[in-house]
């Protein structure tokens, strides 16, 4: 029927052009982006998911910042424990020295002066093995924590070890000297007592570094899948949207000529009244 009041030829070309101008906008929008679902009004669920996946890998870069840091206090525990593990072999050595009965007075002073500032060299660098304000070597803190999921609830801890001068560990007392053959052959008992403590302490803080290494290793891997899951509900294929643009950019051309044509059809009518 021909008709000046409706076409509606043109109007079905208008409808199929409208979609495929939306169509065009999404494609256009996904590659510009990156992503074929970059808000909510792209897709609801999607949306949601990959919003609530965000929020979990946020929480492991808060996990393992903190794994780096309790993992960083106990490896700084763990070389000044090693160097006074050093110190107390060398000790030993003055100690047992002075105890020979067949060497000097001025012979043992001086071993006595060397055995006393390793002595005091101790109390030095536990004073010094601080970390982000942690000390898990001078009795000030406890343990160190760190958290182990991204809600917060579980935590992994690993307890101090005090290695001050006259303490359960070592047992090598502040003002414990090597001045006379018998003083010499008692330390070499206590310092060798201390000695044992101090490899026991420090193996136990090396299983705390190597259980804080391990979650970290694993939340490094958790996070790594959960990234990749995101670019999986979000991220937009370029080969695909690029050929979607393509065809799309031929349907357009295509509605506008069939709108073109259909706009034309009531002229026709002029031919009749002629």
């Amino acid at each position: 029927m021909l008709s000046v009041n409706t076409n509606s030829g043109a109007m079905i070309a208008l409808q199929y052009l409208n979609k495929t101008q939306s169509d065009m906008q999404t494609t256009q929008n996904a590659i510009s982006t990156g992503m074929k679902v970059s808000s909510a009004k792209d897709d609801g669920a999607v949306y949601a998911i990959a919003q609530n996946m965000r929020g979990n890998v946020a929480g492991y870069k808060a996990v393992s910042d903190s794994m780096d840091r309790a993992m960083s206090t106990t490896d700084v525990a763990l070389s000044a424990g090693q160097s006074i593990s050093d110190l107390l072999i060398q000790m030993k050595q003055k100690a047992l020295s002075a105890s020979d009965k067949s060497i000097d007075t001025a012979s043992r002073d001086a071993l006595n002066n060397d055995f006393t500032a390793m002595r005091d060299q101790i109390t030095s660098i536990v004073k010094n093995a601080v970390f982000n304000g942690y000390n898990l070597l001078d009795g000030s803190t406890n343990a160190i924590s760190a958290l182990a999921s991204p809600d917060g609830v579980n935590s992994l801890k690993v307890s101090s070890e005090n290695l001050s001068l006259g303490g359960s560990i070592v047992t090598v007392k502040s003002t414990n000297q090597i001045n006379t053959v018998t003083t010499a052959k008692n330390m070499v008992s206590v310092v060798q007592a201390s000695l044992k403590n101090v490899d026991a302490a420090l193996a136990k803080l090396s299983a705390g570094s190597k259980q804080f290494s391990i979650q970290l290793s694993f939340t490094s891997k958790l996070t790594d899948t959960l990234t990749t899951g995101i670019g999986s509900l979000v991220d937009a294929n370029m080969a695909t949207e690029s050929a979607k643009l393509t065809a799309l950019q031929t349907k357009q051309q295509l509605a506008v000529q069939a709108l073109s044509i259909a706009n034309s059809a009531p002229q026709t009518i002029t031919q009749l009244f002629q």
